[in-house]
């Protein structure tokens, strides 16, 4: 099974699939939340999904409350302050356990592929990003602290895209 079939839920809470938000194309899976440290990522997350939307990539927001209850607000809440604060106009899921007893499938499957270090397993905190293929296979991952436009993974990106 392609990660692009697994069941996930949209921020609404209507059930899809990536591959039903994404047709054909590829993705940055990113874990994000409002109240963190990081959360000025989303600029650039913005930035890249708009930069290479018409190539075929896609930013998926996934909000988690998992890292010191950073993501605390509910779906409108979320939605709000996503979109009047940082302009996001890529799909978000709904709030979403990355790791732990109750993870959810897709973290499953995801947490599998190691990042540039060669480490595999949890996700260690907000804004971890994995970079999918079209086919579904995770191409690559990077850590919370790597910026959505670094250089390293716009090659990935790049590369993938080719």
């Amino acid at each position: 099974m392609s990660v692009y079939d697994i069941p996930v839920r949209t921020l609404a809470g209507d059930p899809a699939t990536l591959r039903g938000l994404l047709g054909d194309g590829a993705a940055l899976i990113v874990n994000v939340a409002s109240r963190c440290g990081l959360t000025p990522q989303y600029s650039g997350l913005v930035r890249l999904h708009r930069r290479y939307a018409g190539r075929g990539l896609s930013v998926i927001g996934v909000p988690c409350n998992q890292f010191m209850g950073q993501e605390p607000g509910s779906a409108e809440e979320i939605e709000a302050f996503c979109a009047t604060t940082y302009g996001v106009d890529f799909p978000l899921l709904e709030k979403t356990e990355v790791n732990g007893e109750d993870r959810h499938p897709l973290y499953t499957v995801l947490t599998q592929t190691p990042d540039a270090a060669g480490e595999a397993g949890d996700v260690q905190w907000n804004f971890e990003k994995f970079l999918v293929g079209r086919d579904g296979r995770v191409v690559a991952r990077f850590r919370p602290g790597v910026d959505p436009e670094d250089s390293a993974l716009i090659s990935q990106v790049e590369e993938l895209l080719s």
